[in-house]
């Protein structure tokens, strides 16, 4: 075994992710022209599942959407959610009334703490061209002390972004988007308040990195007890340690070393997701996950019961007027526009 590299593993839809992360899902949708509604034409619905679709007919699935593609109303406690969008756009609803459009870079971090409904729709504001979609949901999990915490979103819009940049010697060019954590003196914007990262001793890094064709970069090495997996989604060949992979690979870092990274002939996309893990029982139930299942069956409850503070939009799959442009309103009526 490699003193640098283990548990490889292919890339698909989803991908396993190490504590503290619960998963992390890769949305990448070729999402046809829109209508009036935002709506993909009806007669590219034919042999879909509609309400279920995960089947990636012509390259795109409407998910839970019947109307617009995405995900409609549904509830989460105990975690928080991370989402990072490249292309596309989503339309964000909650239960506490905030809602919001972001993309193109744009990254939506929100803690479910307590509980709280939302829904993210991929509106199809294109009526000429396609509506290409892709994005990242990283699942963070919460510590024992901050699952009842109350919820909250913010955005880190993208320009406001940090980027790490450097050259190798020959003038090639790698960019980490440093989206949580640090990398050398470059720090991310600040999480939401409750969040493991919160806490730079938490080591919590999410990176996003591109490197130019034939670029060379190392990445720094970390403490021993984090965990750090890096995500090679998107590229022809790239050398890690000495090793050579193609792209739609996974492997497990060792953080005490630091690793290089010798790019191919194309330009590469990589993920890095690290943090110091939750030494703490994790009990998941689909959107729930707390430390027991007596807490699970409270959620439960609590939802059946509350609904989290019910639903004060007119549609499960809210979205809003194709012309709103990239805005994002809070629970405090607070409302930031780009």
């Amino acid at each position: 075994m490699s003193k640098f590299i283990s548990n490889i593993r292919q890339l698909g839809f989803l991908w396993e992710t190490r504590n503290p992360f619960l998963f992390c899902a890769h949305h990448l949708d070729k999402f046809p022209a829109g209508n009036d509604e935002m709506e993909p034409d009806v007669h590219t619905l034919e042999g879909r599942n509609i309400g279920m679709d995960f089947t990636d007919i012509d390259g795109w699935k409407m998910y839970h959407g019947d109307i617009v593609p995405g995900f409609p109303m549904h509830p989460h406690r105990g975690f928080e959610t991370v989402t990072i969008v490249l292309q596309g756009f989503v339309d964000h609803s909650d239960s506490h009334g905030a809602g919001g459009r972001y993309g193109q870079g744009d990254v939506q971090w929100m803690t479910a703490g307590s509980g709280l409904q939302h829904s993210e729709m991929f509106p199809l504001l294109n009526k000429d061209k396609p509506n290409t979609t892709e994005l990242f949901q990283v699942w963070l999990n919460l510590p024992k002390d901050k699952k009842m915490c109350e919820p909250h979103y913010k955005m880190l819009w993208a320009e406001d972004i940090p980027i790490f940049t450097e050259k190798d010697k020959n003038g090639k060019k790698t960019d980490v988007r440093v989206i949580a954590g640090k990398i050398a003196n470059v720090n991310a914007l600040a999480p939401a308040p409750d969040s493991w990262a919160e806490n730079s001793e938490n080591e919590v890094g999410i990176w996003v990195i591109n490197m130019e064709a034939g670029a060379e970069w190392t990445l720094p090495k970390a403490s021993g007890d984090i965990n750090r997996t890096l995500y090679f989604y998107h590229g022809g060949t790239l050398n890690i340690a000495g090793e050579s992979f193609t792209s739609g690979y996974s492997m497990e870092l060792n953080p005490e070393e630091p690793v290089e990274l010798k790019n191919g002939e194309m330009e590469t996309h990589c993920l890095v997701l690290q943090g110091k893990p939750i030494n703490e029982p994790v009990v998941q139930h689909g959107p729930f996950v707390m430390n027991n299942e007596a807490e699970i069956h409270q959620a439960i409850t609590d939802y059946q019961h509350t609904l989290f503070g019910g639903w004060p939009w007119d549609m499960p799959g809210n979205v809003f007027p194709r012309n709103k442009g990239r805005f994002a309103r809070y629970a405090d009526g607070k409302e930031e526009i780009k």
